[in-house]
């Protein structure tokens, strides 16, 4: 297992490395590392400092949302826990890249773990939560696209086709999303397929009857924990609202950076960072095993404010300055969650186990 994490965590730094070299050349052939670098040198402190504090509130309401998920659910547990559970996901995230669910994964075991709940049920909450997160950016995407109807501003052809795409995809999603939560046959049926695809992976390692004894179990318990959140609707306004503030925040992020770089503000801009946002975030969901996407990410990100009139000096440096905040600032904090989580699981093992003399 150690060298197992050990092997991972060298093909991660490897893929970042990788991804920050792509960018590095990016910018010196298309944007020009010298007038980006002037843009840079002339942040406001104030401004940034602010949106720091917007990235931290982002993460806040996010853990927030997720902790109302879980109370109709009777899963008990401290707010701080939560947002530390949050962090680690994130952190998982980063350097374990499957369109989340490898962050997911992790947040559902740990809190099943600390709460001694049924998997399912943390799970039911987890799902819930990516649900409303869906929910929320697909109609920031059709506000974005009729706010450039209303201002008549046409829309880049490339731009026009990736909202295209990016909606038609989270609605895919969300379609599959709901049909595993209200159909419980079909979702037994997706189960059994996947258990006996890694019982043939694994070559009989994993017994596949012991593996769907465990997933029944698991399904059982997530289903009914869905009817439960299904029959309490007024307990999902909570999380409404705080994801929504969530996104508010996230958006606020790069507002606040263009303000720290002197752009002068607009509601053409709200539109701008909303429509970039959404595209990016579509983008980063897409399993393509870098860390974060570094890399892939960014050029896009500075392509997309160019075609939207933002000047590429400006597009560069506002989408480093965002990076920097939602990559590895998250990456780092992430970081000393997780070896916190590591010192008290240990800690609670080192308790439990009696010391003989």
């Amino acid at each position: 297992m150690a060298l197992e994490r050990h092997v991972l965590a060298k093909r991660s730094v490897l893929f970042l490395l990788i991804g920050v070299s792509i960018f590095v050349c990016y910018l010196y052939f298309f944007v020009g590392i010298p007038e980006m670098v002037a843009v840079i040198r002339s942040v406001n402190s104030f401004y940034y400092s602010l949106a720091v504090m917007a990235f931290l509130l982002d993460t806040f309401f996010y853990a927030l949302t997720w902790h109302y998920l879980l109370l109709p659910l009777s899963v008990k547990t401290p707010l701080r826990k939560t947002f530390l559970f949050v962090w680690v996901g994130a952190f998982v995230d980063i350097l374990v890249p499957a369109e989340s669910v490898s962050g997911d994964f992790s947040k559902a075991y740990l809190m099943s773990k600390e709460t001694n709940e049924s998997t399912g049920r943390v799970a039911a909450s987890i799902i819930s939560h990516r649900i409303l997160s869906s929910v929320v950016t697909l109609g920031s995407l059709i506000v974005g696209s009729l706010s450039f109807l209303v201002l008549r501003h046409e829309i880049p052809g490339l731009i026009l086709n990736l909202i295209l795409l990016v909606s038609f995809g989270t609605v895919i999603t969300l379609v599959f999303l709901f049909l595993l939560c209200f159909k419980e046959q079909m979702a037994r049926k997706i189960t059994d397929s996947l258990l006996r695809l890694i019982a043939f992976v694994s070559r009989g390692r994993w017994q596949l009857t012991s593996l769907k004894s465990e997933a029944r179990r698991i399904l059982k318990g997530f289903h009914q924990a869905i009817d439960v959140l299904g029959a309490h609707p007024a307990s999902l306004v909570p999380p409404v609202i705080f994801s929504i503030m969530s996104w508010l925040f996230s958006l606020l992020i790069s507002l606040l950076i263009f303000l720290s770089l002197g752009y002068p503000f607009s509601f053409s801009l709200i539109i701008t960072v909303v429509t970039v946002y959404s595209i990016s975030c579509a983008i980063q969901a897409v399993p393509a095993g870098i860390p974060a996407e570094v890399g892939i990410v960014e050029p896009i990100m500075i392509t997309l404010y160019a075609l939207l009139g933002v000047p590429v000096d400006i597009g560069g440096a506002t989408t480093i300055l965002t990076r920097i905040l939602t990559v590895w600032l998250r990456l780092s904090i992430g970081f000393v969650a997780t070896q916190w989580v590591g010192i008290k699981t240990l800690a609670g093992s080192s308790t439990s186990v009696p010391v003989e003399l």
